[in-house]
């Protein structure tokens, strides 16, 4: 039980770290939670963390794959550069044709905040190898076996720690009441900038492999 209780902590550690950083998911849940309020933004987190624990249970069942066959990674670096791309120039174009208005939080259906939370946090498929490389680095250690509660372990503490980060992004802006003009007003110039971000960051991996 030891060795669970200390996958548990260093799994959701490491989710929590590699969510915390502004990036595409969390800036989104403050801007959903920003435009429709933070019951949306919460429901959004949510989507965002189903997602996340079906990539973490893809990348524990394909980690000796993908350390056998790295072609895989490659492709999958190459369709992340065509998805940055599209995403930046959308979200500058967007910031571009908004208008700056009174801060409205707009009711939306919940549906739709999971819905989008689920589709943003696929696209984001350095989840994928990033569990895997976790995934063996704990199998190294010792601490992480390939038997189906250390699997369940391993899966939920990656979307609980990539909740806990979705929802302090939610309930700071939500708060925040003061702040939630100008950064409804400047989210869509942040995320662009973010993707622009990613794509240098896919680029250079791409150019060093």
């Amino acid at each position: 039980m030891t060795h669970l209780l200390i996958l548990f902590l260093a799994t959701f550690g490491a989710a929590f770290l590699a969510s915390a950083p502004p990036g595409l998911l969390n800036v989104n849940a403050a801007k959903t939670s920003v435009e429709k309020g933070k019951s949306n933004g919460v429901i959004f987190g949510i989507g965002v963390a189903v997602m996340v624990m079906l990539q973490t249970y893809i990348s524990v069942r394909i980690a000796k794959y993908l350390s056998r066959h790295p072609e895989v990674v490659d492709g999958l670096m190459q369709f992340a550069i065509i998805v940055f791309a599209f995403l930046m120039v959308f979200f500058f174009v967007k910031a571009r044709n908004t208008k700056v208005k009174g801060v409205i939080a707009e009711k939306g259906a919940k549906r739709n905040s999971f819905t989008k939370g689920l589709f943003l946090a696929a696209i984001n498929i350095l989840t994928i190898p990033y569990y895997s490389g976790l995934n063996s680095l704990f199998h190294a250690q010792g601490f992480m076996n390939y038997e189906v509660i250390d699997e369940m372990v391993f899966i939920l503490s990656a979307g609980t720690g990539t909740f806990l980060v979705m929802y302090l992004y939610v309930f700071y802006f939500n708060r925040k009441s003061s702040k939630r003009g100008r950064f409804a007003k400047n989210s869509n110039y942040i995320l662009s900038a973010l993707m622009l971000v990613l794509l240098t960051i896919t680029l250079i991996r791409i150019a060093c492999t």
